[in-house]
């Protein structure tokens, strides 16, 4: 759950750079980097927080440079310090490197201790150092080829962007799980997560790094190559439920029209008599609008969330019911009042959360409420870079819809099927279901094997 950023060759590559995580910020709200070249050397700000409020002027008149890569992180396993805030930067041999990474190394305990012990020393808790660690040991004459040789070592997911003094690599994983995309900036070369980080600083978007592809970006233009041995595409499928922005476009469909698509096959598969249909905002208000649509009933905001809500918060000494949940969102009574209410929502967790919402709209009046998802049930964890608790903590590892719906209090609960979310998705029914997606959180079928996943799940080691 992190967000990168590069730019090769552009004036004001530090403000440039602050935009596109700016607009990444979703991806990620607990720590930020930027790291500039100016082609001598390479200049690096980290800090704990969001964009916005720690990148001021000053700091960002610091970083002084045509070329920057930056990340925004919310780590996969582990605590959030500021020693794991990437981009990673060191000085090696070879001279100066930044590394900035989405995803999860699924081998990088296994690797970390073999390299700790032939005398390596770690700086932080991250997977993405081990990267760092076989790229100083590699002995291929190219940054390219050293970043090439440690790569075919790791196993997970990644996206990365890479720099030294005098060029921009980024890279993505043979399966693409984590997205990665290339855009243009008035002549200089822009990557990012995703594709509307490129709207805010006027960019054109020119395609999505392939899987497994590698572009190499210096003062002759932009080289490409494919290092690694062909595998199965596999994009992560629950960036297209809940986790990229709405307006992003991944590796050909389009954010919006996905789930609104999966809105319509959820009132296909699980209607029901209703008076209005709401959304959990923002994230389920998309399908909503899909439901909505296919069952005729209107769309209706019945949940505002608040804006405004800071990271820390004074609980009143007298107890509040659902305090937490009232913070960001609060029922607009006058929609939900007497009505049969259909509430969409992107996904159900650990169940908490959908009961204090369904409670809300209870004690707003409404006369029933029927809860809808517009994804499968999530029985599994993630081991490739999206947090989600461990099975144990996921209402459906060991539950059934039913007693789901009991515990979350809704008179009927409905979860989109697993082939009517991947041909979202696609966008072309009748596909065979699975290919080009990975869909582990819903199916428990993970494309790449976890050596030992209690071990990854401890906080160990930091996903990136």
């Amino acid at each position: 759950m992190c967000g990168i950023f590069g730019v090769y060759g552009h004036a004001e590559a530090s403000n440039i750079t602050y935009l596109g995580l700016h607009s990444l910020q979703h991806r990620g709200q607990e720590s930020t980097g930027i790291v500039c070249g100016n082609g001598r050397q390479l200049i690096a700000s980290r800090h704990m927080g969001h964009v916005a409020d720690v990148y001021t002027e000053d700091r960002l008149a610091k970083l002084r440079g045509p070329n920057a890569i930056g990340h925004v992180r919310y780590s996969t396993a582990g605590g959030s310090h500021l020693k794991n805030t990437q981009p990673f930067a060191v000085e090696y041999a070879h001279g100066s490197v930044a590394i900035a990474h989405n995803g999860n190394l699924v081998n990088a305990l296994h690797l970390r201790a073999e390299l700790e012990r032939a005398g390596s020393i770690f700086q932080s808790s991250m997977d993405t150092e081990v990267i760092v660690h076989l790229m100083a040991r590699s002995e291929e004459p190219t940054l390219a080829g050293r970043l090439t040789e440690a790569l075919k070592r790791v196993r997970g997911s990644y996206s990365l962007v890479v720099l030294s003094q005098g060029q921009l690599i980024a890279v993505r994983d043979p399966m693409g799980i984590r997205p990665l995309a290339m855009g243009r900036s008035h002549g200089a070369s822009v990557f990012a997560s995703e594709s509307c980080a490129f709207d805010l600083i006027e960019a054109e978007f020119i395609r999505d790094v392939a899987p497994g592809e590698m572009l190499v970006v210096d003062h002759s233009g932009v080289t490409s190559s494919r290092p690694f041995a062909d595998a199965p595409c596999r994009h992560c499928v629950f960036e297209y439920v809940y986790f990229a922005r709405p307006d992003a476009v991944l590796d050909g469909p389009g954010v919006t029209d996905c789930r609104e698509r999966m809105g319509v096959r959820l009132a296909q598969e699980h209607p029901v008599d209703a008076d209005v249909v709401i959304c959990v905002p923002d994230s389920g208000m998309t399908a909503a609008i899909g439901y909505a649509a296919e069952s005729g009933y209107p769309f209706r905001m019945g949940l505002i969330r608040s804006h405004y809500v800071g990271r820390t918060f004074i609980e009143p000494q007298q107890s509040i019911r659902h305090f937490g949940v009232k913070l960001k969102l609060n029922p607009a009574r006058p929609v939900i009042e007497g009505k049969r209410v259909v509430v969409v929502d992107d996904s159900i967790v650990r169940g908490t959360t959908s009961r204090k919402i369904i409670g809300m709209i209870r004690a707003a009046g409404a006369r029933e409420v029927h809860m809808r998802i517009s994804c499968p049930p999530t029985r599994s964890s993630c081991f490739y870079g999206i947090d989600t608790p461990t099975g144990r903590e996921l209402i459906a590892h060991n539950h059934t819809v039913d007693e789901i719906c009991r515990y979350v209090g809704a008179d009927s609960l409905g979860y989109l099927s697993n082939a009517a979310m991947l041909e979202s998705v696609a966008g072309a029914p009748g596909g065979d279901g699975s290919h080009g997606f990975c869909d582990a959180c819903f199916s428990g079928n993970y494309p790449i094997e976890i050596p030992d996943p209690p071990a990854q799940r401890s906080g160990s080691l930091v996903g990136s």
